[in-house]
């Protein structure tokens, strides 16, 4: 089966590729404002709100006599970039209409104080061990030599630019090669609960440290910070005191990345199944005494890359209610304690006297949620249209009468992909 990859790595470009990628950036953030600008002023007049294609038609009209300047790019970045307009435009309207709350931003200018940017190119682009070769901008060295696929169909090469960095990022298919890690056969199915203290804690009693990616370097960045706040602006020593910060921060995305991508990749190639909640993490943000803590742990991104990596590695993910009470639910017996506090690391239930780990429990909790809810889906599907029990089911579940143990392994045969308990169904 073939798959869809990105594989990211730092160019090395000499001086006269530089200014081409700074120009093939410029270009880009220069047709996606225009058409912005274009999209307002149809919509204010009352007018049809022109598409990517239409734009792009009225751009070639101009560049002959406004515009001659972009010639000397690929036309490729401006296409794109008017594609990506067209995706964020619909994308917030859409947004808009079924009332999603959270990300319902209007597409903003870009702007080169922000940073550079990026651009996508397509068409004719290959990859060696040594560079990758760009249209109109000719080969690249690479810093990383023998990563890129070399015999892969590539599809689109992104290149962007980070604290005086250039990388490109290469979309393309290839054969999976990632489905035949060994499961571990004693723990195929786990629940997963994320905190701060510890980042994630696993039903089996695995634990992963929180790297504290922006806590341990929090000293030095205030300290950049303030030395660039006392520099005289559009001063040589501001841009230079800039880009030290914009190293710094770098950094802390860095080892934040290396820890999630580190996490996932060991529990999807060992583990069949995996239990998480559907955190609410713009609702957590707003508790500002944990809002620091929270954005540093990268919690959308830990799932992210647990579903993508799923399907890689034929582990099904599974989402559990947003409302099932975890932490407050004794796994031995059943009972919640309404009681428990955020600061209330250890607990004792009080109807079976279990001692509980706050964050283990919440992984066993976890873990028997998953259980239940796939079997209770899994009963519903082997019954046919006439009532009678079928041989099999979706879920690859054998007879009724297995044990605990039997049950779960079954489970674990399942292949990949993401299953929301609360919505009772694949996604």
């Amino acid at each position: 089966m073939k798959i869809i990859r990105g594989f990211k790595t730092e160019l090395d470009p000499n001086d006269r590729q530089r200014t081409a990628l700074l120009q093939h950036a410029g270009v880009a953030r220069f047709v996606f404002n225009w058409g912005l600008e274009r999209k307002i002023e149809a919509r204010k007049s009352g007018e049809k709100t022109p598409g990517a294609m239409e734009l792009h038609r009225e751009l070639n009209a101009l560049k002959k006599t406004d515009h001659p300047w972009m010639y000397d790019s690929s036309k490729c970045a401006g296409q794109e970039a008017l594609r990506n307009l067209d995706r964020a435009y619909t994308n917030f309207f859409r947004r808009c209409k079924s009332g999603t709350k959270g990300k319902n931003s209007f597409p903003r200018f870009k702007s080169k104080r922000n940073g550079i940017g990026s651009f996508r190119l397509t068409g004719s682009i290959h990859a060696t061990d040594t560079n990758v070769k760009l249209p109109v901008i000719g080969a690249v060295r690479l810093k990383e030599h023998s990563y890129l696929p070399v015999e892969a169909r590539v599809l689109s090469a992104t290149v962007s630019e980070r604290a005086g960095r250039w990388f490109v990022s290469l979309q393309v298919k290839i054969e999976n090669q990632y489905h035949h890690h060994e499961k571990d056969e004693l723990h195929p199915i786990v629940g997963v609960d994320l905190g701060i203290k510890t980042l994630a804690v696993v039903s089996d009693s695995t634990t992963f440290e929180n790297p504290n990616a922006l806590k341990s370097k929090m000293r030095k960045l205030k300290r950049l910070q303030r030395s660039l706040s006392r520099k005289v602006k559009e001063s040589s020593n501001r841009k230079r005191a800039a880009k030290r910060v914009a190293k710094l921060h770098w950094r802390i995305a860095n080892v934040r990345a290396d820890a999630l991508h580190k996490i996932t990749s060991q529990l999807t190639r060992t583990k069949s199944v995996i239990v998480i909640e559907d955190l609410n993490v713009s609702g957590m943000m707003k508790n500002h005494c944990l809002a620091r803590a929270i954005s540093d742990l990268g919690l959308h991104e830990f799932r992210r890359q647990l579903e993508y990596k799923g399907e890689w590695n034929d582990c099904l993910i599974v989402t559990a209610d947003r409302f099932f009470a975890s932490s407050k639910t004794c796994s031995e017996c059943g009972w919640v304690n309404e009681n428990l506090k955020l600061s209330d690391r250890q607990w004792v239930c009080l109807d079976c006297g279990c001692v509980h780990d706050r964050d283990h429990n919440a992984a066993v909790n976890l873990e028997n949620w998953g259980v239940r809810s796939l079997l209770a889906v899994s009963s519903t599907e082997r019954l046919n249209a006439c009532g009678e029990e079928g041989s099999g089911s979706d879920f690859g579940l054998g007879e009724t009468d297995l044990d605990e143990a039997g049950i779960r392994h079954e489970i674990s045969v399942l292949g990949g992909g993401v299953f929301c308990c609360h919505e009772n169904r694949f996604r």
